[in-house]
This record gives C-alpha cells, sequence and structure tokens, in this order.
C-alpha cells in the first residue's frame, strides 16, 4: 500500500474558503500540515511557490501548488477517493451548484456580512489600522468587480437562504443523504456569517433547517493538523520534483503551444498572474512550470474555469 503523500496546506484561520477545505479534509478524515499565512500582501512566502497567484488557501505536495479550491477538491478525491465529495447520479448537479456557491452565493453573503456592523466585529481586536489596510487589500484585488450594497445583499441572502432550507426540507443534506461538494461550497459562506460576523448571524434564524445543515457539517472537523511554517514548506518544495503529468496532457484551446511562455489569471477576483511554462492543458486544468531562487523547480496548477491563459507577452 502507498504511503499518502504529505498534505501542506497555506490558509489562514479566518478565510472563508480555507474552512471548505478544512472541512473536506475533515470529512475524508485526512493528516494535514498548517502553514498560515497573512490576510493580505505582501505575501512572500506564497508568491515563492506561486510565481503571482495570492488568493487563500493552496495546497501543496511536495513541489506541486495547486490554486483554487475547485481544484483542491479534484485532488483530494483523487488522493482519497471515500468519501467521495461527487457522488452519482447528481455529480454534475453539484459541481454546478458548487459553482454557483463559490460565486453568486459567496459574493452575497460577503456583501452582507462586510457591513460595518460585521467589520467592526471581524476587527475587533486587531490594530485600529488593521481595517483599513485589509479593505485597501481586497479593493486591489477585486478591482473592477460590481458588489452589492448590504441592503441589496441582505434582500438577496434571505431569498437564498430559503431556497436552501427548502433543499432540506426532506433530506440531511444538500443533494441528498450524504454530503458532496454543494454542501461545502454552500457552507463556508453561511459559517463565515455564523461565526465570523455572529452580531448578524440572526438572519439565519428565519431558516432552522440551515441552522440544522450547518451543525451537521460542523461536525465532521477538519481532520488530523500539525504545524507546519512557511520556511518548511518551501524547503519541502526546493527538495521535492514535481508529480509526473499523466494522461492526455493537452487539449488545445487558445492556439498556444505547450512549452510557450504563459500566463495565467483568475477572471474576476484576484488578478494577479503567474507567469511560466505551459507543460499541461488538460479538459480541467492548467499546468505552468517555474523555477524560484528558494523553492526550486515547481509545477502550479490551475483549473480552466474562472482562470485565463494568454501568451506572457500578451497586454
Amino acid at each position: 500500500m502507498s504511503t499518502p503523500p504529505t498534505l501542506i496546506l497555506h490558509h489562514y484561520p479566518t478565510s472563508p474558503f480555507a474552512e471548505k477545505v478544512r472541512l473536506m479534509l475533515g470529512h475524508k478524515n485526512l493528516s494535514w500540515k498548517s502553514v498560515i499565512i497573512p490576510m493580505v500582501s505582501p505575501k512572500p512566502d506564497v508568491v515563492a511557490l506561486t510565481g503571482g497567484y495570492r488568493k487563500t488557501p493552496l495546497l501543496q505536495i511536495g513541489a506541486d501548488i495547486y490554486c483554487d479550491t475547485a481544484l483542491i477538491a479534484d485532488v483530494l478525491e483523487h488522493i482519497q477517493p471515500l468519501p467521495t465529495l461527487y457522488p452519482e447520479p447528481s455529480k454534475g448537479m453539484a459541481r454546478t451548484l458548487a459553482q454557483w456557491a463559490d460565486s453568486t452565493l459567496f459574493w452575497t453573503s460577503m456583501g452582507f456580512n462586510m457591513q460595518p456592523k460585521g467589520v467592526a466585529q471581524i476587527f475587533e481586536r486587531a490594530p485600529p489600522e488593521a481595517a483599513k489596510i485589509f479593505a485597501e487589500d481586497r479593493k486591489a484585488m477585486s478591482a473592477g468587480m460590481s458588489r452589492q450594497r448590504p441592503q441589496d445583499a441582505a434582500a438577496a441572502y434571505k431569498s437564498y437562504l430559503r431556497r436552501l432550507s427548502d433543499m432540506l426540507d426532506d433530506r440531511p443534506f444538500m443533494l441528498g443523504d450524504v454530503p458532496c461538494i454543494t454542501d461545502f461550497a454552500m457552507y463556508h459562506p453561511l459559517w463565515f456569517t455564523r461565526v465570523r460576523t455572529s452580531v448578524l448571524a440572526d438572519i439565519l434564524n428565519a431558516t432552522p433547517a440551515v441552522l440544522d445543515w450547518i451543525d451537521r457539517m460542523a461536525a465532521m472537523g477538519h481532520g488530523t493538523m500539525e504545524k507546519f511554517t512557511a520556511q518548511d514548506a518551501i524547503a519541502v518544495a526546493a527538495a521535492s520534483t514535481p508529480a509526473g503529468l499523466a494522461g492526455d496532457i493537452f487539449q488545445d484551446e487558445h492556439g498556444i503551444a505547450l512549452g510557450s511562455q504563459v500566463m495565467i489569471s483568475a477572471e474576476n477576483f484576484g488578478l494577479e498572474p503567474t507567469h511560466g511554462e505551459l507543460v499541461a492543458a488538460t479538459r480541467m486544468h492548467y499546468t505552468l512550470r517555474r523555477t524560484d531562487e528558494r523553492a526550486g523547480l515547481v509545477h502550479v496548477h490551475f483549473p480552466r474555469i474562472g482562470y485565463s491563459l494568454k501568451p506572457a507577452h500578451a497586454v
């Protein structure tokens, strides 16, 4: 029996998307190493591994760096197939609803959570300038995005919560008797409301079925965690070789050949590009090869959905 790989999660405790991954690790009863990263830039240790991408979280396995929780979910599924995140026969529906939750539901909840009362609670124990620094950092990451006002977000959030409650009328999880990727994607925005901006959590009280579901999800825990330093994680990358690329590694949609110098960036939030050599463009994801003076040779992986691929010289 092969030894399971060492999973290194780069995250911070209050990140909702990191909570999504932590809960998936718990669901699959996996052991992992925890590297705490800053909430805001600069993030030199993160950039040493990614080459530019700085959203939270990242999953590191040796010299392979996986960006975006949608791709991280697929990686965890490959490592530990059971219990599955994608139970049949609703796998396609589960992925589609998860994408909605990670975008529409998430940004609606954040529009509601980040009203003045919520922000005051988040930063109540932080230095006075912390909220301003955070706001400036997220403003830079969301340049060009339209953001909902708290009043509009509250109205939409209430409607979405009622819809989630309807989904839970006759089953314990969103699509059936067992949790799937939809549950994890829908959980983390609500977790932030309930845990991080609890002064606003009364909005959840009108949907008791949703509160009960949140409790069932939270009971999964976070698996077995061991603290790890960023320096040790970078040393692991430097001492490792990226995993081999298997199967059909090239599905061309851009007219960009393997071996080309390219850049990949998110389409709407956190637009900092990662530059490198394109070594795979599969049906589901991209892989860039890059070298860092501290981390050495690494492969950085992105999902296709939600990311754009361009030649490195493109403006």
